[in-house]
């Protein structure tokens, strides 16, 4: 049996391809109906703890301060078996993760971390690139169940947090890109372009990115900003990336411009925002901006 913790944007449709490929479940989520909806097709945990009597344990929390609580305060990690395979795919803080694998490995649990890619849909459709941090025993073990899950699931490491690591990094570099490539199409439609044939000649162009091919077309210019990837864990994401840079001594000039605009959005938009409502942030500066410009 598999169990399962996080039934949310991401959780929900990665539990339904599980189930569907016939696996076995045990299911919880904090939210009453999220767990409810799989009713019928899964065992339902009155409390996380219910899910301790699993081999492997999937969490699909928001950050690494949910999934502490989760197994310690609220006391999974005391009550699992011994040998459970424990699997964080959330997107955690990495250092964070690598002192929850050595409290984890004291009960005799192995914890590996295998954060996704590829939003909503790709967890809907299964082609979700999967990132794995771990020794590459629990991999083998974990692959039949992540290949139901990604299209590319790939060995990020031996070492626990390579996933979480390049799944931050990853993160930093999608927001970036959707920062600029917003800023830059923007004022191009300014200029009188049409931010459609931009996109068409950007996309055979070297200046493509996922933000050009997919959020843009997909969510920018239809105004429904419903990727399903909240902008506050983009910010979250950006700023574990950015503290492993200077942890690393990398240089982050950019890295850090980047975080600081996405942190402003962040604080003037809803906290419910979508990470694609940066465009429309961007869209409003700019509208204020020409009205405060404006002469008698």
């Amino acid at each position: 049996m598999i169990g399962f913790v996080g039934l949310g944007n991401m959780g929900g449709p990665m539990a339904d391809r599980l189930i569907e490929a016939g696996h076995e479940l045990c299911v919880y989520d904090v939210v009453p109906a999220a767990r409810e909806r799989f009713a019928g097709s899964a065992a339902l945990a009155a409390t996380v703890t219910g899910v301790s009597t699993a081999d492997t344990v999937l969490l699909m929390l928001p950050d690494s301060a949910v999934v502490e609580r989760v197994l310690l305060t609220d006391g999974l990690l005391g009550r699992l078996k011994p040998g459970t395979l424990l699997v964080d795919m959330s997107s955690s803080d990495p250092a964070r993760t690598r002192q929850l694998a050595g409290v984890a490995a004291r009960h005799a649990v192995t914890l590996v971390d295998a954060p996704v890619s590829g939003g909503v849909a790709g967890a809907r459709a299964g082609t979700l690139t999967v990132m794995v941090g771990g020794p590459a025993t629990a991999f083998a073990t974990l692959r039949p169940i992540l290949d139901v899950l990604g299209s590319r699931v790939v060995h990020a490491g031996e070492v626990v947090g390579a996933g979480h690591a390049i799944k931050a990094l990853n993160n930093l570099m999608s927001a970036a890109h959707l920062m600029v490539t917003s800023e830059a199409l923007l004022a191009g439609r300014a200029f009188g372009l049409d931010p459609r044939v931009m996109l068409d000649i950007v996309n055979a162009s070297s200046g493509r990115s996922g933000s050009t091919e997919t959020k843009w077309p997909k969510f920018v210019l239809p105004g429904t900003y419903d990727s399903g990837f909240g902008l506050r864990l983009m910010v979250k994401d950006m700023g574990i990336a950015l503290g492993l840079q200077e942890a690393t001594g990398t240089p982050a000039a950019v890295s850090a411009a980047a975080l600081a605009a996405w942190a402003e959005a962040a604080g003037a938009l809803p906290a419910d925002a979508d990470h694609t409502q940066v465009a429309a942030w961007l869209m409003s500066r700019m509208a204020s901006d020409e009205q405060g410009s404006g002469t008698c």
